[in-house]
């Protein structure tokens, strides 16, 4: 099992989301962050004074996938995300040891 994480602007949340349950995939974990990397902020207004804005907002997307799904989710998650412009996000891809569902004490790819 893999788990995929990924980091994305927020108005691309939803259409992630369907390209992934066109995959059949529905399980995730969505979580809104902030943070920056070479984007480094933005300028914005308010009340007529400019200020400097760190951190931007991203969306961050937890799941576990079998093996042989990981590689189609990474794709889908790349076509769709994509705007490309700076700042369009980050993929991380790790190892799952065990999956084990609390309610059921089902254990591996039936738990995810």
């Amino acid at each position: 099992m893999k788990k995929i994480e990924f980091l994305i602007k927020p108005f691309k949340l939803e259409e992630v989301k369907n390209a992934l349950a066109d995959l059949g995939i529905y399980g995730m974990t969505v979580s809104d962050v902030k943070g920056f990397g070479q984007q480094k902020g933005h300028t914005a207004l308010y009340r007529g004074a400019e200020y400097q804005v760190d951190f931007v907002p991203k969306v961050e997307v937890e799941l576990v996938v079998n093996d042989e799904d990981a590689e189609k989710v990474v794709e889908t998650v790349i076509k769709t995300a994509r705007t490309g412009k700076i700042g369009d996000g980050k993929i991380f891809v790790s190892e799952v040891e065990e999956a084990i569902r609390i309610r059921t004490g089902e254990r591996g790819s039936v738990a995810i």
